[in-house]
């Protein structure tokens, strides 16, 4: 009946097995291309009427203040508040024309972070979770890492999901940008010393087992926060990647920019250098229903240099591009940079712009990324996708299949139900790969 139904709509049985062999590849993971992925979320949702994606052709109250400008990319235009992104374009790849439903932060964040849609019932695990999951680790530092914290979406996503509570990120629970810069689980304790934390340690596994012997049901095991504290203070290769002060002014400063997301960035670099396979730098400050000229591009009134959101992040994204592609770890990192959803075509009565998810930006670069180009397009006045739409889910299957994982890959909830890693139905931005 199937190859009936397709001879009678003009394809042969050659065609109907190639439709076989192509659906079927869609699970296979590719060669992994990339090592380790360093996620930048821009918490609260980016306008990309103001970053990737302007309209100067667009009615004023839709295109904003900000003109685009010439790229490296010839026809492509970006914000002019981005002239070193504008400079760099060449080895990013923009994706114009994400699309979601969800316009909630936290719903929008776990779709994002996990390609699967939220449910009340259960939380699915975010990328570098899964990551931390399927990856033996290579370092004695954690799999997944957030700088400066996780408090993402409203703060309600675990980062774990269903997964076992040691696949949740590090926080590293200080501003890298600060001169008082410290990273919590790093040093020790007043009065505790590292015999005495080793002895503590044997204590509380002790403690475990005993509790095991007596019964046997009982699913008591080492504590993982107590394990990692240990690792890290007895590593001084830990302590090292996180010592910023290693760096040079010019590599530190000039290029990364010494705010919190550039420095944020640096200790990324510094971090996937070392064997960590994924990074989330949290940036927030993105949720711009007001004043938006000012916490975009002038950080507040009267700055005699910019210090808003986007001149931050053009110098930030930037600056880590080039930097892991001078060490030569451009080919083996993904670099995603991407919010929860984007803002309004037309600007608000406080000079803001409201939530939207119906079309929205995401700008990727290395880890087997084709540079260069621009996926799909928004409509005249960025409100729907025009042409090649991209679902969340389409986007985590592009990012796994790049780290080698593949989309029909099952994990086990705690109570030992397998899931896809990704929705059915997701499909790879195959435009994306090289």
């Amino acid at each position: 009946m199937r190859i009936g139904g397709l001879t009678a709509l003009g394809f042969g049985v050659g065609d109907l097995f190639r439709f076989q062999r192509l659906a079927a590849d869609e699970s296979k993971p590719f060669a992994a291309k990339a090592k380790a992925c360093i996620l930048v979320w821009l918490d609260g949702g980016p306008s990309h009427l103001e970053t990737w994606d302007p309209k100067p052709d667009a009615p004023v109250e839709v295109r904003g203040p900000a003109r685009p400008i010439a790229t490296k990319l010839p026809g492509v235009g970006i914000n002019e508040w981005m002239p070193r992104m504008a400079n760099s374009l060449d080895r990013f790849a923009l994706v114009r024309s994400v699309t979601s439903t969800l316009g909630e932060h936290n719903f929008g964040t776990h779709y994002l972070m996990t390609g699967h849609k939220p449910s009340s019932v259960l939380e699915y695990p975010t990328f570098g979770a899964v990551v931390a999951e399927v990856r033996k680790p290579q370092t004695v530092l954690p799999p997944h890492i957030a700088v400066p914290h996780f408090r993402v979406g409203g703060s309600q996503l675990t980062g774990a999901g269903y997964l076992a509570d040691e696949r949740r990120p590090f926080s590293v629970g200080g501003d890298p940008a600060k001169p008082n810069f410290q990273v919590r689980d790093l040093d020790f304790f007043r009065g505790l010393s590292l015999e005495r934390l080793s002895r503590r340690r044997r204590f509380v596994n002790e403690i475990n087992d005993f509790g095991r012997h007596l019964d046997q049901a009982t699913r008591t095991r080492i504590d993982p926060d107590l394990e990692r504290a240990y690792q890290l203070i007895a590593s001084e290769e830990a302590k090292r990647a996180f010592n910023l002060s290693d760096e040079p002014d010019k590599i530190r400063y000039q290029r990364y920019g010494g705010r919190s997301l550039g420095q944020s960035c640096l200790l990324a670099r510094r971090l996937v250098e070392r064997g960590v396979p994924f990074v989330t730098v949290n940036h927030q400050g993105w949720d711009t229903h007001d004043n938006l000229y000012t916490r975009l591009k002038e950080g507040y009134t009267g700055a005699a240099t910019p210090v808003g959101l986007v001149p931050v992040l053009d110098r930030a994204l930037s600056g880590l591009v080039e930097d892991l592609q001078e060490r030569g770890l451009l080919e083996q990192t993904l670099v995603v940079a991407m919010g929860e959803f984007g803002r309004t075509p037309k600007l608000n009565t406080a000079g803001g712009r409201d939530h939207w998810p119906r079309v929205f930006s995401v700008a990727l670069a290395g880890g087997g990324i084709r540079p260069g180009q621009v996926i799909g397009a928004s409509d005249a006045v960025g409100e729907s996708p025009r042409e090649q739409p991209v679902t969340p889910s389409d986007l985590a299957a592009t990012i796994y299949s790049l780290l080698g994982i593949g989309l029909d890959r099952e994990l086990k909830t705690a109570d030992q139900r397998p899931l896809r890693i990704t929705p059915e139905g997701s499909q790879i931005v195959r435009d994306l790969i090289i």
